[in-house]
């Protein structure tokens, strides 16, 4: 979402960057002119203007952007509604997930607080959401925004390997209610996917050979190695921080649910891009590019994932 703040202040947040007498001058206009843009990403990016059932969001301020989102924009009719964190965060930064009540039954939430490692400011929850595909299976999805880089990526890897930690004790306390869970994990890790916090403690890699229902896999790692692609853009090189996580669960095509790498992208709608004219091709067409008002989408491109839901 590239910072989706509302323009209100909140005095338990530091969020004054983006208030109208801030420093990126953010006002009602530039607000409400965000969502709608927002809004057609999300009714555009299946191509078939047939809009997600699940949506995982990244940078959002409180529920009132979300209100606003569902409510007040393209999306009010569309029938979304959402569950989002509320976190330590000092910007006040949270992830949500919006959901489509008739195709997926939300039974359960919670959020997983992350404790802040020595010397790192807190970080965002992990959002645990349970529901009902189209009333057959179970999912549970987990909405995840990493520590970022600050720092330099070096000095705040460990607080992403101790963030990945976290996720993992919350994922085997699953498999102790449920055998062989399916399992969603979605978001911004603020890593590459042969980042130690991915490859070696959630092990997610790339599916082949024997697929295990237990173990993770990541759908979006061979496919980006190969067209050597990404979500995020910096100093002219494409890198993916944003992941789709699966168990091997959901990778079974005799199941009455499941997906595949083939059925997961990188969203290059034409119009969420725009000419890089630092380091040449294209680059995402963001809100803010610096401290400059570009009036465009986000810095990151969107994922997305299909699954196949077969008949009784």
């Amino acid at each position: 979402m590239e910072n989706l703040f509302d323009c209100r202040h909140d005095t338990l947040k530091n969020d004054n960057e983006f208030l109208p007498d801030g420093l990126r001058h953010w006002n009602y206009y530039r607000y409400r002119h965000k969502l709608d843009l927002i809004a057609k990403t999300i009714v555009a990016s299946t191509g078939n203007w047939t809009p997600p059932a699940l949506i995982a969001l990244c940078e959002v301020e409180n529920d009132s952007v979300l209100i606003a989102l569902t409510r007040y924009s393209a999306l009010r009719e569309l029938g979304y509604r959402y569950v989002v964190t509320d976190c330590m965060d000092q910007r006040g930064i949270d992830v949500a997930l919006l959901y489509q009540r008739d195709r997926f039954k939300l039974l359960d939430y919670e959020y997983i607080r992350v404790s802040p490692l020595k010397d790192f400011r807190p970080t965002r929850d992990i959002l645990h959401a349970t529901g009902l595909i189209t009333l057959q299976d179970t999912l549970d999805i987990y909405v995840v925004h990493a520590p970022s880089r600050s720092g330099g990526e070096k000095l705040s890897r460990p607080y992403r390997i101790h963030f990945s930690k976290t996720l993992m004790t919350e994922i085997e306390k699953l498999k102790c209610k449920r055998r062989t869970p399916k399992i969603l994990i979605l978001g911004d890790f603020n890593d590459l996917p042969g980042s130690p916090a991915i490859n070696k403690i959630l092990a997610a890699r790339a599916p082949e050979g024997v697929i295990d229902d237990n173990n993770l896999y990541h759908l979006l790692a061979r496919q980006v190695k190969q067209n050597k692609e990404g979500s995020y853009k910096y100093k002219g090189e494409w890198n993916l921080l944003d992941h789709f996580i699966v168990s091997g669960s959901l990778l079974h095509t005799d199941n009455k649910i499941y997906t595949s790498e083939s059925l997961a992208q990188i969203v290059h709608l034409p119009f969420l891009m725009t000419d890089d004219k630092t380091y040449g091709g294209k680059r995402p067409y963001r809100t803010y590019y610096g401290m400059k008002y570009e009036n465009g989408y986000s810095d990151h491109l969107p994922l997305l994932m299909q699954m196949i839901i077969t008949a009784e």
